[in-house]
C-alpha cells in the first residue's frame, strides 16, 4: 500500500488567474505515483493506496473520472472519510494505459472543495498478446532465373503489447523451409524496428527441383517471464525459365510432296526440352536454313511443341526430285545457366552463372538437323472413308473385343489400292490395329471415367498406306465412345462437420459418384449400424437426397439430424449411401457437436473449425435452393 502526504510528493502547478478577476483560485495537484497491473486477478477489492492531506478540519474525499464514474468504470472507489482507494475488477492495458482522475477534498464544515488535484494511474502492461502477422499467409512469385540475394517477400507483424518494453519487442525467425533441396537456401534479415522481415535466398533456383517452397516463419517477443509467438507461412511460387536448351530429337512424316502442291504439310519435327511444358521456357522455336526460294515454312505445333514443315511455293518434279534444309531450333526465351561452385558460410554462395544476351550465346548453338524431302509426281495418299469414324462400346469390356472394320480409297486411279493400316496416336494405348484387315480390337479394358475421356469419348489417330511408288499415307481418327455401367459407389465429398448445438440439430451431408445419371444420384440415405443406442440419436431427413444443381456439379443432398440434445463433443456416424441402381457405398461422417454462440463456428478451436462451419454454411444455402427459397 502507498501513502500520498500532500506536503511530500505532489507537484504543484498554479491557475492562471483573469486581471480582473476578483476569485481567489485554489491549488491545482497532480499525482503520478500510483499504478496497477493489467489483468491482476485480485481478490478484489484490494488497497491501492491513500491520498492524506495536511489539514487541521474534516474533510471528506471524492473522486472522479476514468475507472470511477467513466470507462472503465467501476474499477476503483475512494473511501471519502481516510481517503484509502480501493481496486475492484481488472484492467486491460491495451485499452485504457492510463486513468486520469481527478481527487476532491471537501470542508465538512462548508462542504465546499478545498482540494481538488489530478490523479494519474499508471497501467503496467503483461506479456498477454502474442505477436500477430499481417497477413497471416501469402503468396509469393520468383522467376527461376532471378539471382541470388534477391528479395523474395517481406513479413510484417505487430504485438499489442507495450513497444517499449520486451513485452511487445519481438523477432523473426525462420521455422522450417518445405521442401528442403540441395540448391537453395532462405534466409531472413529484419528491417526496421522489429515490426518487418526480409527474406532472401542464396544459391540457384531450380524449377524442376522444386516448383514451390512453403516458409513457416516465426515471430517471438521478448517478455522477461513468459515468451509468446506465432506463425506466417509464406509459399513461393517458382516461374519456369529457359535453363534447359532444347534439342532436335527426331521427325516423322511421310518426309516427302508432290509436285506443284502447296500449303501441305510435310512432316514434324520432335523436340526433346526438360523445361516446364507449355511455358515460354518449353515452347520451340524454329529456324529453315538454306531455302533461299522459301519454298517451306515451319510453324510449331502449341500442343506438342513439334515442328511442323510445311510446302507453301510448288516444285516441279522434273526440275528437282528432292530438296536438302537444314533445321535449328531454340526457345522464345533467353537461356540462362546457374551453377553453385562453393558453399562459404556467408550470405551469399559462389555460384557461375550465363545469361543470353543480343550478341552473347553459348558456343555450337543452335544446332543444325539435316531434312531431306522428296518430290514426286504420282500417288495421291489413300482416304479412310469416313475420315472420322465414330464407335460406340460399353466401359469394362473384355479386351480384344472387336471395335469397328477401318476402310479407306485411293483417289489416284492409276496405281494399286491394296492398303496396310496403322496406329498413330493412341495415348493410352487401347486399342490393336490388323495392318491387312484393318479390323480394331480393344487391347485393355477401357474405363469411361478415366482422365484422358472428353465427353465420354477417346480419340485415336490412323494411318493408312498404300503400295505405291513411293508409299502414300492418309490419317484418319477414330472416335470411342464409351457407354457408362454402375462401377462407382457413392462417398461423401467430406467426412467432416460441425453441428451447432445452440442453434440447429442438424448438419447437411454431400455425396458424389463418379458415374454418370442414372448410375449417380438422387442418393438414398440411412444409418449404417444395428446400434439401436446410435439409432436413436440420428436420422437423416429426407432419407432420399434431394436434386439440384451446386456449381457445375451435379448433386443429390440430405441433413443428418440428430433425435435427442446431444452433449457437446466429438461424434461418429456410419452411413450408407446408395445410388440410384441401388449401389452402396459405406462412409463415416464426423460431427464435432459444440456451442457456435451467435455465429457459425464452435467458440473453442474456431480457427481449426472455421472451414469446416464455412462448409456448412454453404451446404445449407444449397439445400435453400434446392427448396426455392
Amino acid at each position: 500500500m502507498r501513502k500520498l502526504t500532500l506536503a511530500l510528493f505532489l507537484a504543484v502547478c498554479i491557475c492562471s488567474v483573469a486581471v480582473h478577476s476578483r476569485i481567489r483560485q485554489k491549488r491545482a495537484w497532480v499525482i503520478d505515483s500510483f499504478s496497477i497491473e493489467e489483468e491482476n486477478p485480485g481478490p478484489f477489492p484490494y488497497l491501492l493506496g491513500t491520498i492524506e492531506l495536511d489539514k487541521k478540519y474534516l474533510v471528506n474525499f471524492g473522486l472522479h473520472g476514468s475507472g470511477v464514474d467513466e470507462e472503465p468504470k467501476g474499477v476503483l472507489t475512494i473511501n471519502k472519510k481516510n481517503g484509502q482507494i480501493s481496486v475492484h475488477k481488472k484492467v486491460d492495458y491495451e485499452t485504457f494505459h492510463l486513468l486520469k482522475l481527478t481527487f476532491e477534498a471537501t470542508n465538512v464544515s462548508t462542504n465546499k472543495v478545498d482540494t481538488r488535484l489530478g490523479v494519474e494511474i499508471k497501467i503496467l502492461d503483461i506479456n498477454d498478446h502474442a505477436p500477430v502477422f499481417s497477413p497471416p499467409h501469402q503468396q509469393a512469385t520468383v522467376n527461376e532465373s532471378t539471382a541470388q540475394g534477391r528479395l523474395v517477400a517481406t513479413v510484417m507483424a505487430t504485438d499489442r503489447d507495450d513497444s517499449q518494453s520486451p513485452n511487445g519487442t519481438f523477432s523473426f525467425n525462420i521455422v522450417s523451409v518445405t521442401p528442403k533441396t540441395d540448391n537453395v537456401e532462405f534466409f531472413l534479415e529484419p528491417t526496421g524496428p522489429s515490426t518487418t522481415g526480409r527474406i532472401f535466398f542464396r544459391g540457384c533456383l531450380d524449377y524442376e527441383k522444386a516448383k514451390k517452397y512453403t516458409i513457416l516463419v516465426e515471430a517471438k517477443d521478448q517478455g522477461d517471464k513468459v515468451q509468446l509467438s506465432s506463425t506466417s507461412s509464406v509459399t513461393v511460387n517458382i516461374i519456369d525459365k529457359n535453363n534447359y536448351l532444347p534439342e532436335i530429337t527426331g521427325q516423322t512424316g511421310p518426309g516427302r510432296i508432290k509436285e506443284r502442291d502447296s500449303g501441305v504439310e510435310v512432316l514434324r519435327l520432335q523436340v526433346a526440352d526438360k523445361d516446364s511444358p507449355g511455358s515460354q521456357a518449353w515452347k520451340a522455336k524454329y529456324t529453315i536454313h538454306g531455302d533461299k526460294e522459301k519454298y517451306f515454312k515451319i510453324e510449331t505445333d502449341p500442343k506438342t511443341n513439334e515442328g511442323v514443315l510445311t510446302v507453301i511455293k510448288a516444285m516441279d518434279y522434273e526440275e528437282q526430285t528432292s530438296r536438302n534444309v537444314s533445321i535449328s531450333v531454340a526457345n522464345e526465351v533467353p537461356y540462362f545457366s546457374c551453377e553453385i561452385t562453393g558453399r562459404p558460410a556467408k550470405r551469399l554462395w559462389d555460384v557461375k552463372t550465363f545469361n543470353e544476351e543480343p550478341g552473347k550465346s553459348l558456343p555450337d548453338f543452335p544446332k543444325l538437323s539435316p531434312v531431306t524431302i522428296a518430290v514426286e509426281d504420282v500417288n495421291d495418299p489413300p482416304e479412310f472413308v469416313p475420315p472420322v469414324r465414330k464407335v460406340g462400346i460399353m466401359e469394362n469390356t473384355e479386351p480384344g473385343a472387336h471395335l469397328c472394320t477401318l476402310e479407306a480409297k485411293d483417289p489416284d486411279k492409276t496405281h494399286s489400292s491394296k492398303f496396310y493400316f496403322s496406329k498413330g496416336e493412341d495415348v493410352d494405348n487401347w486399342i490393336t490395329v490388323d495392318p491387312e484387315t484393318g479390323e480394331v480390337f480393344t487391347a485393355k479394358v477401357l474405363d469411361r471415367e478415366s482422365p484422358l475421356l472428353k465427353d465420354s469419348s477417346y480419340s485415336v489417330i490412323l494411318y493408312v498406306v498404300d503400295n505405291g511408288e513411293p508409299p502414300a499415307t492418309g490419317t484418319g481418327t477414330l472416335v470411342i465412345q464409351l457407354g457408362d455401367l454402375n462401377d462407382n459407389a457413392p462417398h461423401l465429398t467430406s467426412n467432416n462437420s460441425i453441428m451447432c448445438g445452440n442453434k440447429t440439430a442438424r448438419v447437411t451431408v454431400k455425396p458424389d459418384d463418379a458415374d454418370a445419371p442414372p448410375y449417380a444420384g438422387p442418393f438414398s440415405f440411412s444409418i449404417a449400424s444395428e446400434d439401436k443406442k446410435l439409432l436413436s440419436m440420428w436420422k437423416f431427413n429426407p432419407s432420399r437426397g434431394e436434386q439440384c444443381f451446386s456449381g457445375f456439379m451435379n448433386r443429390s443432398e440430405s441433413s443428418l439430424i440428430s433425435l435427442k440434445s446431444l452433449p457437446y463433443g466429438n461424434y461418429s456416424v456410419p452411413l450408407r449411401i446408395e445410388d440410384q441402381q441401388g449401389k452402396v457405398g459405406l462412409d463415416t461422417l464426423n460431427v464435432v457437436v459444440c456451442d457456435c454462440g451467435d455465429k457459425d463456428v464452435c467458440l473453442s478451436h474456431s480457427s481449426n473449425l472455421h472451414g469446416a462451419a464455412l462448409g456448412i454454411l454453404l451446404g445449407s444455402m444449397v439445400i435453400l435452393a434446392c427448396k426455392g427459397l
